[in-house]
């Protein structure tokens, strides 16, 4: 049975591609086919991208770091540290939700794959595109999804608003996993993912803790 899942995020930088990157590892351990699809990504240095999230996808994926393979997932990369629409003007592009859509919706179709991942950009409402936040891209897609959310303080009311935007939208919510910030001054993990279950009603909640991947077996 094939199985398809967008990665977002309650906040940025809070661990998506970590935790995209630990479902593909645990798929392929199981025998299980993969494919990641990224369509936008910002911050992105073409000279330097082994670490990049593309690149961290391709390498999950056990797929060579080639111009095509980057091509394939991720075909719209700007320079610039910012949202995805203010990246692209600067690189005089006007991206809009369509491409994004299409891109999707093609990769989708010609996968063959037991998993398949989308990964979103930032949080939920981080604008994606000239006339879209990346909300919008879940809704046209559809797909269930596993919602990241971070440890660091004021973290566990981000998540629980990403949970209640998913939920007044009518997108199904496949997994929150909460993964462990690194700050050293950040609140106690455990803590923090016992709150979030607390208020997540019948959601299944997953502890990414710092160094340990054993927890992405759990969701394929």
């Amino acid at each position: 049975m094939t199985q398809t899942l967008f990665i977002s995020g309650a906040h940025t930088d809070v661990g998506k591609t970590y935790v995209a990157c630990a479902i593909l590892r645990a798929a392929r351990a199981k025998g299980l086919s993969v494919q990641a699809l990224k369509p936008v990504v910002s911050g992105f240095d073409p000279q330097d991208w082994s670490q990049s999230d593309p690149g961290r996808l391709l390498a999950a994926l056990g797929r060579p770091l080639t111009l095509e393979t980057l091509d394939a997932i991720s075909p719209l990369r700007f320079d610039a540290a910012l949202s995805p629409p203010m990246a692209a003007r600067l690189e005089s592009y006007d991206l809009r939700l369509a491409q994004l859509t299409d891109f999707c919706r093609a990769g989708l179709a010609a996968s063959a794959a037991d998993l398949t991942l989308v990964e979103g950009v930032g949080g939920v409402m981080s604008p994606i595109s000239e006339d879209a936040t990346g909300l919008d891209l879940m809704l046209a897609l559809g797909l269930p999804t596993v919602l990241v959310g971070g440890s660091y303080l004021g973290a566990i009311s981000h998540t629980l608003t990403a949970i209640e935007t998913l939920r007044a939208r009518g997108l199904a919510i496949h997994a929150v996993v909460v993964s462990q910030s690194a700050e050293p001054d950040a609140p106690d993990f455990v803590q923090t993912v016992e709150s979030v279950a607390a208020f997540a009603g019948d959601l299944r909640v997953i502890a990414a803790a710092r160094g340990d991947q054993d927890w992405a077996a759990q969701l394929v």
